[in-house]
């Protein structure tokens, strides 16, 4: 296998199972180095990261500001309405400069375009913080909470709800696919994703690895091992609340769904969460939650991209 370092993480496509694997498996080193006392592993020594946002956010800037400093390297955050780029400068010219002092780029972005448009301008890796069409460090975290309660990938049950067109399920979907899980997207079908994707991650999926579409959330989660759940609404989107929270309306994850599930299912939300929407508090904060481990697990996955990439 050939390294990965230099590379950028814009989605999963370009990555194998087998470098996935690799990921996972340098993030539940770190973690465990981490519990052991082991708070900074200077693989970033002396580096400098660049962390550009144009949109909100609380675990993924913790968390990659977090693990730049515990592989020994010092970060910057650029809020993109404090550069020059709102006066005029192109985005091309903007990731030039950046790239003059970066070791490596963490963008988090609307319009996926514009993150090419700043990796094909940067010479450092670029990482994708999310944008409107993937999110893979979530994805990749998500794969590692699975792993830890549920033992491994291979023929686990993840059942997505709710907007099976989004940013997370398109990535989480890949993910899964490739590390030979099965997917169920339960969703409005107006919510399915495009037939073009979902070829594309068939194809790259592992052998015996499955993904289904069904608009019936009740079926969807009765062989569950993994009910997932996002916001109905995500930045960006705000125009069509009203339209979005109708269309979703059955299908929140709540106390009566999961009682259609197996009892051993885990409940999983890449948060922020909309209480009393997508998911209710008694599922949120129950016994079944995985939430605020896959919260923690943004740490150690984006250490180890963060370690291999740069």
């Amino acid at each position: 296998m050939q390294s990965m370092k230099g590379r950028d993480l814009l989605t999963l496509s370009n990555f194998s199972r087998e470098e996935l694997e690799m990921i996972l498996k340098l993030s539940i080193d770190m973690k465990h180095r981490l519990k052991c006392g082991e708070y900074i592993i200077p693989y970033l020594n002396g580096k400098t990261i660049t962390l550009l946002f144009q949109k909100p956010s609380t675990r993924t800037r913790l968390s990659f500001e977090v693990a730049t400093y515990q592989l020994g390297g010092h970060s910057i955050y650029l809020n993109w309405s404090d550069l020059q780029i709102t006066r005029g400068e192109s985005l091309a010219d903007t990731a030039r400069a950046i790239d003059c002092y970066s070791d490596g780029i963490v963008a988090r972005v609307y319009k996926h375009l514009d993150l090419e448009v700043i990796a094909n301008n940067a010479r450092a890796p670029v990482i994708n913080a999310l944008s409107d069409l993937a999110h893979p460090c979530q994805a990749i975290a998500d794969c590692l909470t699975i792993i830890e309660k549920k033992g491994g990938i291979k023929g686990i049950n993840v059942v997505f709800i709710g907007d099976g067109n989004n940013n997370v399920c398109r990535s989480l979907s890949e993910a899964i696919l490739k590390l030979g899980g099965n997917m169920i997207i339960a969703s409005p079908r107006s919510y399915y994703p495009p037939q073009s994707y979902i070829e594309e991650i068939r194809k790259g999926a592992s052998k015996g690895a499955s993904l289904i579409l069904t608009e019936d959330p009740i079926e969807g989660v009765k062989n569950a091992d993994v009910i997932y759940t996002d916001v109905w609404v995500s930045m960006g989107q705000e125009k069509e609340k009203e339209e979005r929270i109708s269309a979703f309306s059955k299908y929140q994850v709540n106390s009566q769904l999961i009682s259609k599930a197996p009892q051993d299912v885990i409940i999983m939300h890449c948060l922020p969460a909309h209480r009393g929407l997508e998911i209710t508090d008694e599922v949120i904060d129950g016994k079944n939650s995985a939430v605020w481990d896959q919260a923690e697990n943004r740490l150690h996955v984006q250490k180890a991209i963060l370690a291999l990439l740069i």
